[in-house]
């Protein structure tokens, strides 16, 4: 199959996921569509962010400039993400330090 320049990989959403379910590797991911194994998986670390953050309560806000009259999005439960992402980091680096003899 040949390479493509643009594709809209949101079209091929589930049949990527069904595949990824189904233990097929990246790159056979990439093969199968047409595109780079880094195009796969960057576009499968973005899902699992997005995954992430809607199990947390944040719901994803759209592109852009916000318009005049939109409401602020969910504060606390963006505030309650990020806290526990930067506590999660602060335990990797922490750990590190350890192993290097640092600390």
């Amino acid at each position: 199959m040949s390479r493509r320049k643009y594709t809209h990989i949101q079209a091929l959403e589930q049949e990527i996921l069904r595949m990824r379910q189904g233990g097929a590797t990246r790159q056979e991911i990439a093969d199968r569509f047409g595109l780079s194994k880094s195009q796969i998986k960057n576009w499968i670390n973005r899902y699992n962010h997005k995954q992430a953050k809607m199990e947390a309560g944040i719901t994803p806000r759209p592109k852009g400039r916000p318009r005049k009259d939109s409401a602020p999005g969910d504060v606390i439960a963006e505030q309650a993400y990020e806290i526990k992402r930067l506590r999660m980091e602060n335990e990797l680096l922490r750990d590190f330090l350890r192993s290097a003899g640092r600390k």
